[in-house]
């Protein structure tokens, strides 16, 4: 469906007009990219350097790369639609599903992930449940990588698509191999660091977009007034309580929905036990620095609504196709234009940016693209290689065979995302396609991971059981949302799914739990919460960990009271 749309968009002439000088700044940055791929390869000695960057990098890195390894086609693409079709609603993604669990994970989970030396969180089920939960969580966590490295393959593709007009195919194919050859040469060194310069890249490109549409619509009371006349009305302009976005038509079970179903389910089972972010913090050179990456990612986190939700409500406004057209978007039609809410920003910088301007946009946008990408190859090569192959496969080879292993890997991994990029294209809006994802795999998984480190009764047969039935029930939900008997518009659809999916699983999990043995106390020592010493989750404060400014409870709290003061002002 999606192929045919952007057909159309070629047809109906809204190729980007980029020049020569936009065509070298791409040049340059792709240039950039491949460059620090190949001299990350030469850092890499060992399959630890490879998946883990030797456990060396310093927080600021770290912390860099934690958020732009998010910042990808959910962010820019799938945040933009949602700024089309719901407006500021939209700020829950960051300052209810993101902020508060990424501190979460800061505080209270990292020092058990970084403390046990743990290469992957399907490792870390390893120890507290044993192989039944650690297979299955293995396998679903590569199942989910590949399915959104998809995602972000076919977003990149059909920037290239506009951009050169080359078919969705050649564009996908060209856009992956890219990827993967700076992540198969340098592995996680190579991508954290191009994912620091994706950072400012992105930043560089979307901040002066924003700028500019502001002062095209009148400044923030102009986009205010015509935001309120356009379809959708006034509900886009307040955050809470949200109806239009979760699409229940009841102001509580919206503001339930948006607390329990995103704020804490969705966003706590993605931002804490979701591999691809937490490697980066694993890759820090301590404890604190571990416990720090995802606060120092917390801060741009918080401002990143402001580069990615306004252009699309300005695009909404201004571009002739949304001006046309949204009501159709909104009631879930195909456009006459051709357009779907994911065209957002790459309609906005076709009309706003003078060339030059463009082409950095431009890197902006592939920046993002394959900092997504790249995060989900890099996290699914270590846990397949490290998780499934070495632990069901192949348990006792050379280190260099696991090496070679991991770069062979990211290759399979990247024919597969191709494939899975023909799925995602078939989705109007990828954020909602994104969301269902995760209420399968992360919502219970987080269950399961929540009652394992707070829990000491619980058992291992409960750990894969919860795991599977939790999986099973949200996408029961979703199966039963597509068939016409859940009646639910906008992105409920993914809160409903996950809260179901973290009841079930805790439900199922305590009920097995009674009924079967648990693990001697002795071997939930750095496990469960309870029984692990607490100085063994205290970290150093000297040397490179000293000084106020490197506390992460003073940032943590910092962190909280800026995101409660966003949250009252809008």
């Amino acid at each position: 469906m999606e192929v045919g749309r952007l057909h159309v968009l070629a047809d109906a002439n809204l190729r980007l007009d980029a020049s020569p000088i936009d065509y070298v700044l791409l040049a340059f940055y792709f240039a950039l990219v491949l460059g620090i791929g190949y001299m990350a390869r030469r850092s890499v000695s060992s399959s630890l350097d490879f998946f883990l960057s030797g456990r060396s990098l310093p927080a600021w890195v770290t912390g860099l790369a934690f958020i732009s390894a998010n910042l990808g086609a959910v962010e820019i693409m799938g945040m933009s639609a949602n700024g089309v079709l719901y407006g500021l609603p939209t700020v829950h993604y960051f300052w209810i599903g993101a902020i508060p669990a990424m501190l979460f994970l800061g505080i209270v989970m990292m020092p058990f992930y970084y403390g046990s030396k743990v290469r992957s969180v399907p490792e870390f089920m390893l120890r507290r449940f044993g192989k039944p939960a650690h297979l299955v969580n293995g396998i679903s966590f590569a199942s989910a990588q590949i399915l959104i490295a998809g995602a972000n393959l076919f977003l990149l593709a059909s920037v290239v698509n506009l951009l050169l007009g080359w078919p969705l195919w050649v564009s996908i194919i060209v856009a992956a191999a890219v990827v993967l050859s700076y992540t198969a040469l340098g592995g996680l060194s190579a991508a954290i660091y191009n994912e620091v310069l994706q950072f400012f890249v992105i930043v560089a490109a979307l901040l002066p977009l924003t700028i500019v549409g502001l002062v095209k619509v009148g400044g923030w009371q102009g986009l205010v007034d015509k935001v309120t006349a356009s379809p959708g009305g006034e509900a886009q302009l307040h955050s809470w309580p949200g109806d239009n976005l979760t699409g229940f038509g009841n102001s509580f079970l919206s503001i339930l929905g948006l607390v329990f179903g995103l704020g804490f389910v969705l966003s706590f089972g993605y931002w804490t036990t979701n591999f691809v972010e937490v490697q980066r913090a694993m890759a820090s050179k301590s404890m604190s620095a571990a416990r720090r990456t995802p606060i120092i990612g917390a801060f741009p986190k918080m401002l990143v609504p402001f580069i990615v939700i306004i252009p699309g409500m300005i695009a909404a406004v201004t571009v002739s196709e949304y001006v046309q057209d949204k009501q159709v978007l909104l009631d879930g039609g195909d456009a006459p234009s051709g357009v779907t809410a994911n065209n957002a920003i790459l309609l906005l910088m076709r009309d706003l940016l003078p060339n030059g301007m463009l082409g950095v946009a431009l890197a902006g946008l592939l920046a993002s693209f394959m900092a997504g990408m790249a995060a989900n190859l890099s996290s699914f090569n270590t846990v397949f290689t490290y998780d499934i192959w070495q632990s069901y496969v192949k348990k006792n080879e050379s280190d260099g065979y696991y090496l070679r292993l991991g770069r062979l890997v990211t290759a399979i991994g990247t024919v597969l995302a191709i494939g899975t990029a023909f799925i995602a294209s078939n989705s109007g809006n990828i954020l909602t396609y994104l969301q269902d994802l995760f209420s399968f795999f992360n919502a219970p998984l987080f269950a399961t991971f929540i009652l394992g480190m707070f829990w000491k009764r619980m058992t291992p047969t409960a750990g894969w059981v919860g795991l599977v039935c939790g999986t099973a029930s949200a996408i029961t939900v979703w199966l039963l949302s597509q068939a016409g008997v859940l009646g639910l518009t906008g992105q409920g659809i993914s809160f409903v799914a996950a809260g179901t999916a973290f009841v079930v699983d805790i439900a199922v999990s305590v009920g097995v739990s009674l009924a079967t043995a648990p693990k001697p106390e002795a071997q939930l020592v750095g496990l469960v919460y309870s029984l692990t010493p607490k100085e063994s989750l205290k970290h150093d404060e000297t040397g490179d960990d000293a000084g106020w400014y490197r506390k992460p409870g003073l940032l943590a709290g910092i962190v909280l009271i800026l995101t409660i003061v966003l949250n009252i002002i809008f």
